[in-house]
């Protein structure tokens, strides 16, 4: 058995409990089921990555070297295909990001975790589910992208529970959390907000401490300020559970609507991206730091359940790269 950036590569004749034994033993597993590192996935992954052995940085909290070859071995043990590489690879290279604050999100006892918005024609090439049961199970891309990212944070950076990962209960997010934005949305696009083009193949990474969800204020929402001021609630709750209301800072704030929702509100004369963060910072009571910093995400099928996604109370910025 030979090694590859000091794991363990599998010989192809290898059995599948075989491998999983060496996988656990080498403490790399997060507690499901890993796809054999063969030799031949390995370099199969890699094929078009330039400078394969080239550091991104050092990643929190024990600060293993963070290459296309180290993330290019947990993708192919949670499941990935190569072209989802480079979106793993992005990501990883954007919690590094001294904003993101990945020593605080990776080592908290709190219930935080990395979730990553895949934008533009990247994620449609990818089949990274932006419908149905987009946060939940059965795509492949999300559940495979998402969990190579969470390895990486795990085996790369060594936020293992009780050494580097210290979460008193920690949340499912840290398994898998991965989704895709619409391209269909009556909004600019996140990606077109930050200075890139609408429909640039992106990532956005957000630390936060889970999802909540959040049903308008009169059933189906009849009016934008129906639909939006069960969220705001929603925000305000969170800085009191999170003691942020304790502090004079505010950083951002990230909702997820459904495209019915959405279109509902566009349908009010006057109700447009921008007018939809005023109403949140101004309702919100100091919610965000401005109403730019309220992210509104289009993404979901049908129904008017909207998600609401705490950042990190500690302290944490989303940040968005081009892949």
């Amino acid at each position: 058995m030979s090694g590859w950036c000091g794991w363990p590569v599998v010989d192809e004749g290898t059995g599948f409990e075989a491998a999983q034994k060496t996988l656990i033993d080498a403490e790399l597993s997060d507690g499901l089921p890993m796809v054999p590192p063969t030799r031949h996935r390995l370099e199969a992954m890699l094929v078009g990555i330039p400078d394969r052995s080239e550091s991104h940085g050092l990643m929190p909290p024990m600060f293993g070297d963070v290459t296309a070859e180290a993330v290019a071995y947990q993708c192919v043990i949670a499941g990935c295909t190569p072209a989802e590489l480079p979106v793993v690879l992005t990501a990883a290279a954007a919690v590094l990001e001294p904003d993101f604050n990945l020593l605080g999100v990776a080592t908290t006892t709190g219930t935080a975790c990395v979730a990553l918005c895949v934008h533009g024609s990247i994620a449609r090439q990818l089949a990274i589910n932006a419908g149905t049961n987009c946060l939940g199970p059965g795509n492949r891309a999300n559940a495979c992208v998402g969990r190579a990212l969470q390895l990486v944070i795990r085996n790369i950076g060594g936020a293992r529970a009780e050494v580097g990962d210290m979460a008193t209960m920690g949340q499912p997010g840290k398994y898998t959390f991965c989704f895709a934005e619409r391209s269909d949305g009556p909004f600019p696009t996140l990606t077109a907000r930050r200075g890139l083009a609408g429909d640039a193949s992106a990532v956005t990474v957000m630390g936060v401490s889970g999802t909540a969800e959040v049903l308008p204020g009169d059933g189906e929402g009849a009016t934008p300020e129906a639909i939006l001021s069960p969220i705001v609630a929603g925000m305000r709750a969170a800085l009191v559970m999170s003691s942020m209301s304790r502090r004079n800072e505010r950083g951002e704030q990230v909702v997820l609507l459904p495209l019915e929702m959405a279109e509902k509100i566009v349908r009010h004369d006057g109700w447009d991206l921008f007018h939809v963060q005023r109403y949140m910072f101004e309702h919100g009571d100091g919610v965000a730091r401005a109403p730019d910093a309220i992210h509104v995400i289009v993404t979901g099928g049908a129904g008017y359940k909207m998600t609401y996604l705490p950042v990190w109370g500690g302290g944490s910025q989303t940040i968005t790269r081009l892949v």
